[in-house]
């Protein structure tokens, strides 16, 4: 309906004889409405008096919903049988000039869309704006019903129903949605307002509604939404391949088709950053997504390295350290895209419509670290000043998260190689006992822990087994640490039983926390520790533990069972003391020494994990190592929260055929005796080799307990993978080595001793002390 003419008949006294739909359509009124009504009741202004004659002139019409509506009206005068005047014969359309008041001059240039229909959905009224967005003349489409002036779909039906809805409940609505329009050629957001027009009487007789384009404060409000779940979800890991690929899922495809991340290869690595170059940049691809299924867009592989010319989004982005966009048509864009189809040819038809694209560095901490690059294809808008704005903002907080988990990867790094270097890597040789072991950092984002453990060999083919725990993470606990697995083979160097070596110990924390500038660490942090030594003569285990879980015990009948001991205070508590447990145990039996990572956790019950752990230590295994992957298998989730250090040790004895002890007199007449019984011992193990440097090792120590020493004496050999001579005595003062002069009678011993054998020392016992020398028995 192009063009809407109103027919209408009036008789002689002003009375409406005549009512044509094309009058319904510009006034509302339908016919059984107006005939026989007064022609001047239709009118919004009082005319003067008409002439005879036909004519014609704009007049003023009340619109049933109550406006003022301009109409040109052409009036014939109708004559009756005699002549007479008998009426006229009205015709109407619509004025082409400006609206005559000025609420309708309001109406018609107000700045959103308004419209009026009446209660069937039939327009009644268009401003200028809805017109400019329906792409038609009011005149088209005055008098149609709504849906079939529009296409359908269903944000059509939505809007049909909400004009229902209006006219049949008599109630304003108000909402928002996200639609297209005939006249665009793109979706806008739309907030609008339907409300009821009414008579006096009440009765509703249209609906009049306004539509706000609210497009610009949609989309600031997506650009919020997306900085909101950005902080939510960026960053959840301290994994820079992670993070990348959440900004990757986090913009494709709302804020981009396709999404590349490439970083500056030392980012990757444990390199101090450089100077970012002018000319061209070399970035390693980390992540891409794409709306397409498999990223056919992407011209470089993940994990793959690409030279970008200067010209280039990413290479401007880093070198002007803000975001760079480029639209079709530039000829750095077509140049840039260009290199991109001749590279990857198979992907040159997705890339088929690519019409803008932004590049945004990465910096966190006055570093750049790399670029993110947008391109929209399907996406109909091309980036705007306000899309620089939200991707700086979005880049800057996803290059934290990056620089935030490069950061805690080099630290890791940095703490898992020193701590390496602090573990024994090869355990030394040693009879007394057979060992495995196993330390499995965490990998949860707290850091390393400063988890750790060693085997010491001591005097008399005893061991000293030790496991220990810096509580805290990163390199503070792991320098903790290596001080006290320092500290612990310097004390167990002076052969002190474990109770006293703790003691000392607890007083290098102490003093640490104290006096060190890095005490306050050390005092926050704390230790435990526990130190067992196992001499297989006697087949004693003597252990103390300073805060540290008690070690596991496998019989050889297969059971199992903690060792029951009172752990003691944790290292750097100070005051109180540590008491040692002694256990004479078979040949044959496994001790377990662990950290508390193995059995604690926020989720676990402690009594459980330690019957899992005796349960496990049970189990048949052909091997040591292998009883070691049985008991992590076993015990530990399948993300332990903290470290772990396990060192499992099986016990063996040496036999009476093995070692000999003589009593010796306080007579120095008795040393050449002493003498021939050790040199007789060495005949029966077939060790006469080493008898020469055994006499002068038994005669200088036998000599120098009986000189300077006190009752009662004793000799011991021990037959192992060395040769071992022990002299005990019931003084407490240890040798030294001294330089003697030329003419000094004595003096010379000890050094002889040092020369001849591989290692010599001292060490107190609950009766004095005893001097040992051994001597290797392994072929040279």
């Amino acid at each position: 309906m192009e063009h809407v003419v109103a027919a209408a008949v009036i008789d002689a006294h002003g009375i409406v004889t005549g009512w044509s739909e094309g009058a319904r359509l510009l006034t509302g009124h339908a016919a059984e409405e107006a005939v026989g009504r007064a022609a001047a009741d239709l009118l919004a202004e009082e005319l003067p008096p008409l002439p005879a004659r036909a004519w014609t002139r704009p007049t003023l019409v009340r619109h049933r919903d109550g406006r003022h509506v301009t109409l040109t009206v052409t009036a014939c005068p109708v004559l009756g049988p005699e002549g007479e005047h008998a009426g006229w014969a009205l015709t109407a359309e619509r004025s082409s000039g400006p609206e005559p008041t000025l609420a309708g001059r309001a109406f018609q240039q107000a700045s959103m869309s308004m419209s009026v229909f009446d209660p069937h959905q039939r327009y009644l009224r268009l401003n200028e704006v809805a017109c400019k967005v329906m792409g038609v003349s009011e005149d088209v489409l005055l008098g149609r019903h709504f849906p079939d002036t529009v296409q359908e779909a269903e944000h059509s039906r939505g809007f049909n129903w909400h004009l229902r809805h209006v006219a049949e409940t008599g109630r304003p609505i108000r909402y928002e949605s996200w639609t297209g329009a005939p006249s665009l050629n793109r979706e806008h957001a739309w907030t609008t307002e339907m409300w009821p027009v009414r008579e006096p009487s009440g009765e509703v007789v249209g609906v009049a509604l306004a539509a706000f384009d609210s497009t610009e404060q949609y989309l600031a409000r997506q650009r919020l939404a997306l900085l909101n779940e950005a902080a939510a979800s960026i960053g959840t890991t301290l994994d820079i391949v992670r993070t990348t690929e959440e900004v990757v899922d986090l913009l494709v495809p709302r804020f981009a088709d396709f999404v590349s991340v490439d970083l500056l290869d030392w980012v990757l690595g444990a390199d101090e950053p450089p100077p970012v170059p002018d000319g061209e940049v070399v970035l390693r691809r980390v992540a891409h997504g794409s709306a397409h299924e498999g990223t056919p867009e992407a011209a470089v592989r993940l994990g793959g390295t690409d030279v970008h010319p200067p010209f280039s989004p990413p290479a401007r982005a880093l070198r002007e350290g803000r975001a760079v966009r480029m639209q079709a048509g530039e000829p750095d864009f077509m140049s840039w895209l260009a290199e991109r189809n001749a590279r990857a040819p198979e992907g040159r038809r997705f890339r088929s419509g690519v019409h803008s694209v932004i590049a945004v560095p990465l910096r966190a901490r006055g570093t750049t670290l790399g670029v993110l690059v947008g391109v929209r294809i399907a996406h109909p808008d091309d980036y705007e000043a306000d899309d620089a704005v939200f991707a700086e903002e979005l880049a800057s907080r996803a290059a934290v998260c990056i620089d935030n988990a490069r950061r805690f990867a080099r630290e890791r790094t940095t703490a898992l190689a020193l701590q390496h270097s602090l573990l024994p890597r090869g355990l030394p040789g040693q009879a007394a006992v057979e060992v495995a072991h196993r330390y499995l950092p965490s990998g949860s984002t707290a850091g390393i822990g400063g988890d750790w453990f060693d085997v010491i060999p001591l005097s008399g083919s005893r061991v000293a087994l030790v496991v220990g725990d810096v509580v805290g993470h990163g390199i503070p606990s792991t320098a903790t640490m290596g001080r006290l697995c320092m500290a612990v083979r310097t004390l167990a160097d002076v052969d002190l039983p474990p109770d006293e070596l703790l003691t000392h110990l607890d007083d290098l924390v102490t003093h640490l926390a104290a006096y060190d500038d890095a005490g306050e660490d050390v005092a926050e942090l704390g230790a435990t520790c526990l130190y067992a030594v196992y001499d297989p003569v006697s087949r004693c285990l003597t252990l103390a533990a300073a805060g540290h879980p008690a070690p596991a015990l496998v019989l050889p009948d297969g059971t199992a069972q903690l060792v029951r001991m009172t752990p003691g205070p944790p290292l750097g508590v100070g005051g109180l003391p540590f008491e040692a447990v002694e256990l004479e145990l078979p040949e044959g039996a496994v001790v377990a020494l662990y950290t508390d990572g193995l059995i604690e956790d926020r989720d676990r019950d402690v009594d459980r994990a330690t019957g899992e752990l005796c349960s496990a230590l049970t189990a048949p295994a052909a091997t040591l190592d292998a009883l070691c992957d049985t008991v992590l298998k076993a015990v530990l989730p399948e993300e332990p929260s903290d470290d772990v250090a396990l060192l499992l040790a099986r016990t063996r004895a040496l036999g009476a055929d093995q070692v000999a002890t003589w009593d010796v007199e306080p007579d120095p007449a008795r040393v050449a005796a002493t003498r021939q019984a050790a040199t007789e011992q060495l005949t029966a193990w077939g060790l006469e080799e080493a008898a020469f440097v055994t006499e002068l090792v038994v005669s200088e120590l036998v000599t120098n307990a009986i000189r300077y020493g006190a009752p009662p004496i004793r000799l011991r050999l021990i037959r192992d993978r060395s040769l071992i001579c022990e002299v005990s005595d019931g003084s407490s003062t240890s040798p030294h080595l001294r330089r003697a002069h030329a003419f000094d009678e004595g003096g010379r011993g000890l050094l002889l001793v040092a020369q001849l054998t591989q290692r010599w020392g001292s060490r107190q016992t609950d009766r004095g002390k005893t001097i040992w020398a051994e001597q290797s028995l392994e072929p040279e």
